[in-house]
Protein backbone atom coordinates (compact mmCIF):
# COMPACT_ATOMS: atom_id res chain seq x y z
CA UNK A 1 0.00 0.00 0.00
CA UNK A 2 2.68 2.63 0.48
CA UNK A 3 4.00 2.11 -3.13
CA UNK A 4 0.51 2.72 -4.27
CA UNK A 5 0.55 6.13 -2.26
CA UNK A 6 3.99 7.05 -3.42
CA UNK A 7 2.70 6.24 -7.06
CA UNK A 8 -0.08 8.68 -6.62
CA UNK A 9 2.06 11.12 -4.83
CA UNK A 10 4.27 11.03 -8.01
CA UNK A 11 1.13 11.16 -10.42
CA UNK A 12 -0.05 14.32 -8.24
CA UNK A 13 3.54 15.94 -9.73
CA UNK A 14 3.41 14.19 -13.52
CA UNK A 15 -0.67 15.36 -14.08
CA UNK A 16 -3.46 12.52 -14.38
CA UNK A 17 -3.23 10.88 -17.62
CA UNK A 18 -6.07 10.92 -19.87
CA UNK A 19 -8.11 13.51 -17.97
CA UNK A 20 -10.16 15.78 -19.59
CA UNK A 21 -12.08 19.31 -18.65
CA UNK A 22 -14.40 18.79 -22.11
CA UNK A 23 -17.63 18.41 -21.73
CA UNK A 24 -19.51 14.59 -21.98
CA UNK A 25 -20.96 13.68 -25.36
CA UNK A 26 -23.90 11.68 -25.05
CA UNK A 27 -23.64 8.21 -25.80
CA UNK A 28 -27.07 8.00 -27.62
CA UNK A 29 -25.54 9.71 -31.11
CA UNK A 30 -25.95 7.22 -33.37
CA UNK A 31 -22.65 6.57 -34.74
CA UNK A 32 -19.17 4.90 -32.07
CA UNK A 33 -18.16 8.52 -30.42
CA UNK A 34 -14.80 7.73 -31.47
CA UNK A 35 -12.60 11.18 -30.43
CA UNK A 36 -14.96 11.81 -27.84
CA UNK A 37 -15.75 11.82 -24.16
CA UNK A 38 -17.87 9.29 -23.42
CA UNK A 39 -20.44 9.62 -20.15
CA UNK A 40 -19.84 6.53 -17.29
CA UNK A 41 -23.26 7.13 -16.07
CA UNK A 42 -26.94 8.45 -17.00
CA UNK A 43 -28.71 10.38 -14.65
CA UNK A 44 -32.55 11.13 -15.02
CA UNK A 45 -35.93 11.82 -13.18
CA UNK A 46 -36.38 9.90 -9.83
CA UNK A 47 -38.16 6.15 -9.61
CA UNK A 48 -38.98 4.39 -6.66
CA UNK A 49 -37.68 1.15 -6.48
CA UNK A 50 -40.65 -0.71 -7.71
CA UNK A 51 -41.09 1.51 -10.44
CA UNK A 52 -37.73 1.31 -11.54
CA UNK A 53 -37.73 -2.24 -11.92
CA UNK A 54 -40.85 -2.51 -13.43
CA UNK A 55 -39.53 -0.04 -16.02
CA UNK A 56 -36.37 -2.35 -16.91
CA UNK A 57 -37.94 -5.32 -16.62
CA UNK A 58 -40.41 -3.96 -19.21
CA UNK A 59 -37.18 -3.49 -21.48
CA UNK A 60 -36.14 -6.89 -21.30
CA UNK A 61 -34.12 -6.90 -18.67
CA UNK A 62 -33.34 -9.35 -15.57
CA UNK A 63 -33.50 -7.88 -12.28
CA UNK A 64 -30.91 -10.01 -10.20
CA UNK A 65 -30.59 -8.14 -7.36
CA UNK A 66 -30.37 -5.09 -5.00
CA UNK A 67 -28.84 -3.82 -1.96
CA UNK A 68 -28.42 -0.48 0.08
CA UNK A 69 -25.31 1.50 -1.42
CA UNK A 70 -25.46 3.87 0.71
CA UNK A 71 -27.78 5.27 3.63
CA UNK A 72 -29.90 6.68 1.15
CA UNK A 73 -29.29 4.87 -1.94
CA UNK A 74 -30.30 1.56 -3.25
CA UNK A 75 -28.26 -0.22 -5.90
CA UNK A 76 -30.69 -2.26 -8.26
CA UNK A 77 -28.48 -4.86 -9.93
CA UNK A 78 -30.06 -6.36 -13.97
CA UNK A 79 -28.84 -8.26 -16.73
CA UNK A 80 -30.27 -9.40 -20.48
CA UNK A 81 -29.06 -12.36 -22.63
CA UNK A 82 -26.84 -9.75 -24.57
CA UNK A 83 -24.64 -8.72 -21.62
CA UNK A 84 -24.75 -12.67 -20.38
CA UNK A 85 -23.25 -13.56 -23.91
CA UNK A 86 -20.63 -11.06 -23.63
CA UNK A 87 -19.79 -12.01 -20.35
CA UNK A 88 -19.17 -15.46 -21.31
CA UNK A 89 -16.34 -15.17 -23.47
CA UNK A 90 -13.07 -15.67 -21.46
CA UNK A 91 -11.94 -13.37 -18.67
CA UNK A 92 -15.02 -10.61 -19.93
CA UNK A 93 -17.08 -11.76 -17.13
CA UNK A 94 -17.19 -8.80 -14.87
CA UNK A 95 -19.51 -7.22 -17.69
CA UNK A 96 -22.39 -9.27 -17.07
CA UNK A 97 -24.41 -7.49 -14.99
CA UNK A 98 -25.73 -3.09 -15.62
CA UNK A 99 -26.47 -1.20 -12.25
CA UNK A 100 -29.29 1.41 -11.53
CA UNK A 101 -28.90 3.62 -8.26
CA UNK A 102 -32.17 5.18 -6.84
CA UNK A 103 -30.86 7.85 -5.09
CA UNK A 104 -32.96 9.47 -2.22
CA UNK A 105 -30.77 11.81 -1.33
CA UNK A 106 -30.66 13.94 -4.64
CA UNK A 107 -34.21 12.73 -6.00
CA UNK A 108 -32.41 10.90 -8.70
CA UNK A 109 -31.58 7.87 -10.46
CA UNK A 110 -28.19 7.16 -11.87
CA UNK A 111 -27.93 4.29 -14.23
CA UNK A 112 -24.33 3.07 -15.76
CA UNK A 113 -24.12 3.50 -19.19
CA UNK A 114 -23.69 0.30 -21.52
CA UNK A 115 -20.98 1.61 -23.91
CA UNK A 116 -18.80 3.01 -21.11
CA UNK A 117 -18.37 -0.24 -19.47
CA UNK A 118 -18.80 -2.53 -21.91
CA UNK A 119 -15.53 -1.00 -23.67
CA UNK A 120 -13.73 -1.06 -20.31
CA UNK A 121 -14.23 -4.64 -19.53
CA UNK A 122 -14.96 -6.23 -23.33
CA UNK A 123 -10.94 -5.12 -24.29
CA UNK A 124 -10.17 -5.86 -27.78
CA UNK A 125 -13.53 -8.09 -27.62
CA UNK A 126 -15.97 -4.62 -27.40
CA UNK A 127 -18.44 -4.86 -30.33
CA UNK A 128 -19.97 -1.20 -30.41
CA UNK A 129 -23.57 -2.55 -32.01
CA UNK A 130 -24.13 -5.18 -29.10
CA UNK A 131 -23.64 -2.39 -26.49
CA UNK A 132 -25.72 0.38 -28.18
CA UNK A 133 -28.54 -1.76 -28.56
CA UNK A 134 -28.36 -2.08 -25.01
CA UNK A 135 -28.18 1.25 -24.36
CA UNK A 136 -30.74 2.45 -26.46
CA UNK A 137 -32.52 0.01 -24.10
CA UNK A 138 -32.26 1.60 -21.54
CA UNK A 139 -32.32 5.25 -22.57
CA UNK A 140 -35.97 3.97 -24.19
CA UNK A 141 -37.24 2.64 -21.11
CA UNK A 142 -35.74 5.84 -18.90
CA UNK A 143 -36.56 8.82 -21.35
CA UNK A 144 -35.00 11.27 -19.00
CA UNK A 145 -31.77 9.73 -18.90
CA UNK A 146 -29.01 12.70 -19.91
CA UNK A 147 -25.58 12.33 -19.78
CA UNK A 148 -23.85 12.64 -16.25
CA UNK A 149 -20.92 14.82 -15.05
CA UNK A 150 -18.43 11.79 -14.89
CA UNK A 151 -16.44 11.17 -18.24
CA UNK A 152 -13.55 9.72 -19.69
CA UNK A 153 -11.99 9.63 -23.95
CA UNK A 154 -13.85 6.82 -25.65
CA UNK A 155 -11.22 5.75 -27.42
CA UNK A 156 -8.96 5.18 -24.46
CA UNK A 157 -11.09 2.72 -22.67
CA UNK A 158 -10.29 -0.16 -23.69
CA UNK A 159 -6.61 0.33 -22.04
CA UNK A 160 -7.86 2.33 -19.20
CA UNK A 161 -5.71 3.15 -16.09
CA UNK A 162 -5.42 5.63 -13.52
CA UNK A 163 -1.77 6.98 -14.31
CA UNK A 164 1.60 5.24 -15.01
CA UNK A 165 2.59 1.60 -13.40
CA UNK A 166 -1.19 1.17 -11.70
CA UNK A 167 -3.21 -1.69 -12.86
CA UNK A 168 -4.94 -2.19 -16.42
CA UNK A 169 -8.24 -4.28 -16.42
CA UNK A 170 -6.29 -7.71 -17.23
CA UNK A 171 -3.98 -7.27 -13.82
CA UNK A 172 -6.99 -8.96 -11.91
CA UNK A 173 -6.65 -10.34 -8.19
CA UNK A 174 -7.00 -14.24 -7.80
CA UNK A 175 -8.44 -14.86 -4.45
CA UNK A 176 -8.60 -18.19 -4.60
CA UNK A 177 -8.28 -21.54 -6.84
CA UNK A 178 -9.35 -24.67 -6.68
CA UNK A 179 -12.26 -26.92 -8.53
CA UNK A 180 -15.24 -25.39 -10.14
CA UNK A 181 -17.77 -26.82 -8.29
CA UNK A 182 -15.97 -26.21 -4.73
CA UNK A 183 -15.62 -22.87 -5.33
CA UNK A 184 -18.92 -22.33 -6.18
CA UNK A 185 -20.51 -24.24 -3.52
CA UNK A 186 -18.34 -21.94 -0.91
CA UNK A 187 -19.30 -19.05 -2.90
CA UNK A 188 -22.78 -19.34 -2.01
CA UNK A 189 -22.60 -21.57 0.88
CA UNK A 190 -20.10 -20.63 3.33
CA UNK A 191 -21.79 -18.82 6.39
CA UNK A 192 -19.80 -15.38 5.07
CA UNK A 193 -21.20 -16.12 1.50
CA UNK A 194 -24.97 -16.36 2.79
CA UNK A 195 -24.74 -12.94 4.73
CA UNK A 196 -22.65 -10.50 1.87
CA UNK A 197 -24.22 -12.80 -1.20
CA UNK A 198 -26.38 -10.14 -3.70
CA UNK A 199 -26.72 -11.71 -6.74
CA UNK A 200 -25.26 -14.78 -8.93
CA UNK A 201 -25.20 -14.93 -12.44
CA UNK A 202 -24.52 -18.22 -14.15
CA UNK A 203 -22.50 -17.41 -17.52
CA UNK A 204 -21.41 -20.33 -18.72
CA UNK A 205 -20.48 -23.85 -17.65
CA UNK A 206 -16.99 -22.84 -16.68
CA UNK A 207 -17.59 -19.10 -15.32
CA UNK A 208 -19.97 -17.59 -12.84
CA UNK A 209 -20.57 -13.98 -11.87
CA UNK A 210 -21.48 -13.05 -8.21
CA UNK A 211 -22.05 -9.68 -6.39
CA UNK A 212 -21.31 -9.10 -2.62
CA UNK A 213 -21.56 -6.82 -0.12
CA UNK A 214 -18.08 -5.17 1.47
CA UNK A 215 -17.97 -5.07 5.39
CA UNK A 216 -19.45 -2.08 6.95
CA UNK A 217 -16.34 -0.03 7.38
CA UNK A 218 -14.58 -1.15 3.97
CA UNK A 219 -17.90 0.45 1.67
CA UNK A 220 -17.83 3.72 3.65
CA UNK A 221 -15.30 4.48 0.99
CA UNK A 222 -18.03 6.03 -1.10
CA UNK A 223 -18.93 8.65 1.19
CA UNK A 224 -15.28 10.14 0.56
CA UNK A 225 -15.19 9.38 -3.35
CA UNK A 226 -19.19 9.91 -4.01
CA UNK A 227 -22.57 8.36 -3.11
CA UNK A 228 -23.70 9.39 -6.64
CA UNK A 229 -21.46 6.54 -7.71
CA UNK A 230 -22.12 4.29 -5.20
CA UNK A 231 -23.36 2.08 -8.32
CA UNK A 232 -19.96 0.52 -7.59
CA UNK A 233 -21.41 -1.68 -4.63
CA UNK A 234 -21.74 -4.38 -4.88
CA UNK A 235 -18.26 -6.00 -5.25
CA UNK A 236 -18.01 -8.76 -8.56
CA UNK A 237 -16.62 -11.73 -7.77
CA UNK A 238 -15.95 -14.19 -11.45
CA UNK A 239 -15.11 -17.86 -10.66
CA UNK A 240 -13.88 -19.07 -13.99
CA UNK A 241 -12.08 -22.74 -14.62
CA UNK A 242 -11.48 -23.04 -11.37
CA UNK A 243 -10.08 -19.42 -10.31
CA UNK A 244 -12.07 -16.56 -8.01
CA UNK A 245 -11.40 -13.16 -9.39
CA UNK A 246 -11.62 -9.72 -8.92
CA UNK A 247 -11.05 -6.73 -10.46
CA UNK A 248 -7.74 -5.40 -8.85
CA UNK A 249 -9.70 -2.59 -7.02
CA UNK A 250 -7.28 0.51 -7.88
CA UNK A 251 -8.55 -0.02 -11.64
CA UNK A 252 -12.43 -0.66 -10.88
CA UNK A 253 -12.48 2.54 -8.42
CA UNK A 254 -10.54 4.60 -11.03
CA UNK A 255 -12.82 3.80 -13.65
CA UNK A 256 -15.59 4.11 -12.14
CA UNK A 257 -14.65 7.52 -10.67
CA UNK A 258 -12.89 9.00 -13.68
CA UNK A 259 -12.92 12.83 -12.56
CA UNK A 260 -11.62 11.80 -8.58
CA UNK A 261 -8.44 14.11 -8.18
CA UNK A 262 -5.06 12.73 -7.10
CA UNK A 263 -5.90 14.33 -3.38
CA UNK A 264 -9.58 12.45 -3.20
CA UNK A 265 -7.63 9.28 -4.38
CA UNK A 266 -5.16 9.31 -1.65
CA UNK A 267 -8.05 9.50 0.68
CA UNK A 268 -8.30 6.20 0.32
CA UNK A 269 -5.55 4.90 0.21
CA UNK A 270 -6.16 1.75 2.52
CA UNK A 271 -9.28 0.42 0.76
CA UNK A 272 -8.16 -1.71 -2.41
CA UNK A 273 -6.10 -4.16 0.48
CA UNK A 274 -9.33 -3.92 2.25
CA UNK A 275 -11.90 -5.05 -0.42
CA UNK A 276 -9.59 -7.89 -1.32
CA UNK A 277 -9.08 -8.63 2.34
CA UNK A 278 -13.26 -8.86 2.79
CA UNK A 279 -14.06 -11.08 -0.65
CA UNK A 280 -11.60 -13.69 0.41
CA UNK A 281 -13.80 -14.69 3.16
CA UNK A 282 -16.31 -16.52 1.62
CA UNK A 283 -13.57 -18.84 0.05
CA UNK A 284 -11.63 -19.34 3.37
Amino acid sequence: MKKFITLVATAFIIGLTGCSSSAPTAAAASSEPVGQELNAYYVGEYKAIKDAKAALTAAGFEIVGDMKSFKKGKTILFTNDALKAEAAKPTRGFVGVMRLLVDDERKQISVTNPIYFGKSFMQKDFNYATFKAIEDSLLNAFPSLKAGVDHFAYDELSGYHFMMGMPYYDDVVVLAEGKQADLLKKATKSKKAKKTLVFEIKLSETSTLLGYKLGKRTSKFVKKTGTQNATVLPYCVLIENGEVKILNAKYYLAVSYPQLTMGEFMTIATVPGAIEKDLKKPFK
